[in-house]
């Protein structure tokens, strides 16, 4: 049951309040709200005010989101139910103490469950009193913060309703860890370092608007502006399972400055492996398998001092660096780290159980996949390649709003059955 700690956790970050009080966050359909009645003087210019809000427009996305609630709400509850009590019968048929690790996994499972199973059944209600504050508004039209209230509530119900959904295909062997991402500018292009900085600065922006941060490891400067490259550090569960659709390269194209026909295009490779929040797994590598670089000093363009300690993996030819950590020592076992992760998960997309088992020629180059284009001539639109979604938004986008693209490759990842 941990692939749904993430609703549970955007479910116990919500303030829920009666219908007798006012929400402290408040959204800015309701900031306006508060506003544009605060600014009327009488009953009926309050009534017109909300007219020009689309009060009628308003109801009907409450109404929506409640129908969606009673549709998914009551089946997700039984389902959770019965995986409680499925749970509950394996501790009562196993022998706790013949086993303590499978045991406390087993009781860790159980415990997520009862979480689940409650979080479903407030859920359930939070919607059932959406709707009943809907129809007192109804009732009482000119008590505009029934509406404010009925909507708020709305959208959290909807927020967490799409929580669930997408943590149910969040299934992978290592979707619920943490992410660490790289991001390299590839050379050649308009600015191609500046677009490096960009995406690290859209990544950082995603994790903040999800209540989290990004953790910049690394970053090394360039003296042409932006970035040579950079690691950030996601430390909460499911990261993995979110992020790992970046995989790839991703053109920045725009039309050229000189007046040229040709369009300017800027490309940045992006990779994502695992970050091990609990329990590393017991990678074994030969030594003979692996080969150190000797340390590189960082200048002071890096804007840091140390070393840059890269690992290469020589049976698959795979290669990680780290540059952050003050000393050699911690640097090469950073490094190691990320490349024990990677093969993990080669691993795993090629279905086998060891290293010596990996096929060094089936390797996907995520420096050579393109992943995603962000045009900013003509027109300025966001081409994810891997999903086909298209987002008219492009500085949403780069903003840090990819949930909707992060959505869609959860999804075609779940309906391919791979990673």
């Amino acid at each position: 049951m941990a692939a749904e700690a993430v609703f549970l956790r955007g479910l116990a970050s919500i303030p829920w309040q009666s219908s007798s009080t006012t929400t402290n966050k408040r959204s800015k359909t309701s900031q306006l709200f508060h506003f544009t009645i605060r600014a009327s003087h009488s009953i009926d210019e309050k009534n017109r005010a909300y007219k020009q809000l689309g009060l009628f427009s308003l109801k009907k996305k409450i109404e929506d989101v409640i129908l969606r609630a009673e549709m998914l709400a009551p089946t997700a509850l039984d389902v959770e139910e019965a995986r409680r009590i499925k749970q509950e019968e394996m501790i009562r048929d196993y022998d706790l103490w013949d086993d303590p690790a499978k045991s406390n996994e087993i009781l860790v499972k159980l415990a997520d469950s009862v979480k689940v199973v409650e979080a479903l059944k407030d859920l359930k209600y939070k919607a059932e009193e959406a709707k009943l504050i809907t129809q007192l508004a109804e009732i009482d039209a000119v008590n505009y913060s029934l509406f404010e209230q009925a909507y708020e509530a709305s959208l959290v119900v909807s927020d967490l309703l799409d929580k669930y959904e997408v943590s149910k295909l969040l299934g992978g062997p290592y979707d619920m860890e943490g992410a660490c991402i790289n991001i390299k500018a590839c050379p050649g292009g308009y600015k191609y370092e500046v677009w490096a900085e960009q995406l690290l600065s859209m990544y950082i922006k995603w994790a903040k608007k999800q209540g989290y941060s990004g953790r910049v490891v690394e970053k090394n400067l360039s003296t042409n502006g932006g970035i040579e490259s950079a690691a950030i550090e996601f430390e909460f569960e499911y990261a993995y399972g979110f992020l790992s659709g970046e995989r790839g390269v991703h053109f920045m194209i725009r039309s050229a400055q000189n007046g040229s026909d040709h369009n300017e295009v800027s490309s940045v490779g992006v990779d994502v492996v695992p970050l091990f929040l609990g329990t590393t797994p017991d990678l074994q590598i030969s030594d003979e398998d692996l080969i150190f670089s000797p340390p590189l000093l960082l200048g002071e363009k890096h804007g840091r001092t140390g070393c840059t300690v890269c690992v290469q993996h020589i049976p698959t030819a795979i290669t990680f660096q780290s540059s952050g950590e003050r000393s050699y020592f911690a640097n090469k076992i950073k490094a190691l780290n990320r490349l024990k992760a990677k093969l993990l998960v080669i691993a795993n997309e090629q279905g086998v159980s060891s290293l010596s088992s990996i096929k060094a020629d089936s390797i996907v180059d995520v420096w050579q996949k393109e992943t995603r284009r962000y045009m900013f001539h003509p027109g300025k639109l966001v081409q994810d390649v891997k999903t086909g979604i298209e987002l008219p938004g492009l500085n949403s986008v780069l903003d840090g709003n990819i949930e909707p693209l992060i959505g869609a490759h959860i999804n075609t990842r779940h309906s391919n059955f791979t990673i």
